[in-house]
């Protein structure tokens, strides 16, 4: 009896040693998910890292793409596009070419482009006359104005039209010609090459009208 109760304390103790392994065993296995959650976050850290990495990648091809943009704008997207007229590019210059026999005189200005290169011209000039009144401006005809590249060494002309004085009497006296190119705020100021003098109007308005770019014919 006593040789069976040494053997059942035995295995008692040998079996609460094998559970206690197996619990042991156990509690490993449950810290080892964390370990992988933890691995994983790192892993998503590193995606999040490749992330700025990736968004590094992209502001090193932003820049490349800056660079690239550059060399294409040096090509055809900034110096490849043609800008626009500067005041002094342009030769400007006026003529009579009023008609006999119309009611109307007419003045052309040439704006010849001495640029060394070819620019754009779109809309209206500006357009004021300088007379012993003060200055008048001309208003626009109403045309319709297109843009138009202004080739170097080449010209364009546009309108001038002022009602000529037939009253008798001596009218308005016109000193100077003042025309700013468009889309400019630099102007150029010229003799006056039409008739001396304006009727006197009663002040309801402008009588004199500008023409858009081409209004006038266009020359070599």
């Amino acid at each position: 009896m006593r040789v069976r109760k040494l053997t059942f304390a035995a295995l008692a103790v040998v079996a609460g040693l094998s559970l206690t392994a197996c619990q042991n065993g156990d509690e490993d296995m449950g810290q080892s998910a964390p370990s992988s959650a933890s691995t994983a976050s790192s892993t998503s850290g590193g995606s999040g890292s490749g992330g700025s990495d990736q968004d590094g990648g992209k502001d090193s091809a932003g820049k490349g793409s800056g660079g690239h943009g550059t060399a294409a704008g040096t090509g055809s997207n900034e110096n490849g596009k043609v800008g626009k007229c500067r005041t002094d590019e342009l030769e400007i210059t006026a003529m009579d070419s009023t008609i006999d026999g119309d009611t109307d005189g007419t003045v052309a200005v040439q704006l010849k482009n001495g640029g060394g290169r070819d620019c754009v011209l779109s809309g209206y000039a500006g357009v004021d006359l300088k007379t012993s009144s003060g200055s008048l401006s001309a208003k626009r005809t109403g045309e319709k104005a297109t843009p138009m590249t202004l080739k170097d060494g080449k010209s364009v002309y546009f309108g001038i039209n002022y009602p000529i004085n037939t009253s008798g009497g001596s009218g308005v006296r016109i000193t100077g010609l003042v025309v700013t190119p468009p889309d400019e705020t630099k102007s150029v100021t010229l003799d006056w090459p039409g008739a001396d003098t304006l009727p006197v109007t009663d002040g309801s308005g402008s009588p004199v009208k500008v023409g858009p770019m081409g209004s006038a014919g266009q020359g070599g």
